[in-house]
Parts: structure tokens; C-alpha cells; sequence
């Protein structure tokens, strides 16, 4: 039975480490969560450790000067680990081939960066999908328009038996007030057409293994069950937790507000949480409406 919990601060003291969502927990995709803020500094002052575990695109530098410029502040954090990084190492190591046809936009450009951890880089260089072997996926290059948009493409590109890596496994974010589409819907849809996807960040292994190698780099004494995974999204927060084998911290005012009952600054209505979660076949440790 999940337990619903008033703030973090409340169990806090059973962990030693929290690999924390950054998008629907500690912003909105226009400004920082006050509360979160404040939570994680509370934890890291009684000696916590925080790892940004996020799901974008994005390498961690890139990562680290998007959030400050959302007014998540350096001292509530310790390291960071993206999707971003995690998949750029498997495509440095040549899975999708040497030349990929890029769906993404401008903001997406740091993925090409070189890799330092990788020895021997492929040298990966863009094409066009006609002269391409694999396809990256950062994100749709428009995303308000449904993935459907790409179906012309994919099906050029399955039949040429491609595969995709898919650099963010989220379907959607809510960027402030308005939901937008996230590379995994295109994965998804990539998939369901016959193609295939490969997936680096939550729920998937890859990116839990980059998060223990970055808490490892600050405390490697640390067990798995002294670290709890806080995020928003059942099918990648809750059930990454769960693949990992750690304790999750499900935060109800992001993504499934309105399946929870949750209001503005609220918490979840205890019934509709536990049929949400029914329905997402997931079981939290513990619930709360927002981090704080």
C-alpha cells in the first residue's frame, strides 16, 4: 500500500541518496519548484546526496545551465545524470551506425558533442534519412504536432530495417500550463509501426547505471536501499524505480494531477490514487501531491 506522505522531510532520514526527476519535480519547464528546492537542500544539509536523474536529451553540461536558467540553484544538487548522456554513449559506440538522420531542433545540438568516457569514438556524421543507417531521436523538431506527422519517413525507414535511439524516453512534459510531445512518443510509434527503438533513459537500466556511477563518484558506500528515486511519471520514475530495485517516491501534481485528484499545492484524493495506480500497475513506496 502506498503511503502518502506530507513532505520528504518525513522519511528523508532512511535514505542517504535521492536520484531525483527534474522536469514535473523541481520544474515546470518555465521556473523552479520553490518547495523542491528547499527540500533537497534540507536533505543534502542532514547529509544527503542528490542525483539529477532526468530524461532529456541533453548532455550534463547542458543540463546543469538549462536548469540554472529556470532558478534550480547549484546547492541543491550534486551531480547530474541524463538520458542525454546515456544514449550518446551507445551511439558513439556505433549502435545506429555512422551516419544518423537527426530528428530534434536546435536546442538538441549539444548531443553531438564529443564524449570523453568513450574510447575510440565512431565517427558519427548527419544525413539525410535516404544515405542513413540509424535514426537519433532527440525530439520532435515540432512539439505540438502529433507524431503521426513522421509516419511517411519511419515507414521509408523501417522497410530499410533502421533502428532508432530514442535520446528521451518521455511520451509527454507539461512546459508550465501546455503539454508538449517528447521523443518517445516517436519511439513509441517508431515501434508500433514495425520498427525498432532504443531506449537509454527512465524506466530503462542504462541510465540507473550512469546514476550509481555519478552517486559512486561522490560516496561509493551507498546500498540500494539507502537511495529512493522521486519523479512524476508512473511508466518512467515509478516503474524505473522498481526495475532498479529502489524505493519510489511518486509525486502526483505532475503528469497524473488529474487521474490523482491532486490540486495546486494539494495532495492526492487516496482513492483515486490507488486506482490510478491499479490502472498503471505500479506501487510506490510512497505518494505525495508536490516535492517538498
Amino acid at each position: 500500500m502506498t503511503r502518502i506522505i506530507e513532505s520528504f522531510a518525513e522519511i528523508s532520514g532512511d535514505y542517504d541518496a535521492a536520484f531525483v526527476d527534474l522536469w514535473g519535480c523541481m520544474h515546470d519547464g518555465v521556473r523552479a519548484h520553490e518547495a523542491a528546492v528547499a527540500a533537497m537542500r534540507g536533505f543534502r544539509a542532514a547529509g544527503g546526496k542528490v542525483i539529477l536523474v532526468t530524461n532529456s536529451p541533453r548532455p550534463r553540461a547542458s543540463v546543469e545551465s538549462q536548469i540554472a536558467g529556470l532558478g534550480v540553484p547549484r546547492d541543491c544538487w550534486d551531480s547530474i545524470a541524463s538520458s542525454g548522456d546515456s544514449a550518446r554513449a551507445a551511439m558513439y559506440e556505433g549502435v545506429v551506425g555512422e551516419k544518423v538522420w537527426f530528428i530534434g531542433d536546435e536546442r538538441d545540438e549539444a548531443f553531438f558533442e564529443p564524449l570523453k568516457i568513450i574510447k575510440d569514438p565512431v565517427p558519427v556524421t548527419r544525413t539525410d534519412l535516404e544515405k542513413a543507417e540509424g535514426i537519433v531521436c532527440c525530439g520532435p523538431e515540432d512539439e505540438h504536432a502529433a507524431p503521426d506527422v513522421y509516419r511517411p519517413q519511419f515507414e521509408q525507414a523501417i522497410a530499410r530495417g533502421l533502428k532508432l535511439l530514442c535520446a528521451n524516453p518521455d511520451i509527454i512534459v507539461d512546459r508550465g500550463d501546455e503539454r508538449v510531445w517528447c521523443a518517445g512518443a516517436l519511439a513509441r510509434l517508431y515501434t508500433e509501426m514495425g520498427g525498432e527503438s532504443l531506449y537509454f533513459g527512465k524506466p530503462h537500466a542504462p541510465i540507473y547505471d550512469l546514476a550509481r556511477r555519478r552517486l559512486a563518484e561522490i560516496n561509493p558506500d551507498i546500498a540500494d536501499d539507502r537511495i529512493i528515486c522521486i519523479g512524476d511519471g508512473p511508466q518512467t520514475d515509478v516503474s524505473g524505480a522498481a526495475g532498479a530495485g529502489l524505493d519510489a517516491l511518486f509525486i502526483t501534481g505532475g503528469l497524473s494531477a488529474e487521474e490523482t485528484g491532486t490540486a495546486p499545492s494539494g495532495q492526492p484524493d487516496a482513492g483515486r490514487l490507488e486506482a490510478h495506480l491499479r490502472e498503471e500497475r505500479q506501487a510506490p513506496a510512497y505518494a505525495m501531491g508536490f516535492l517538498r
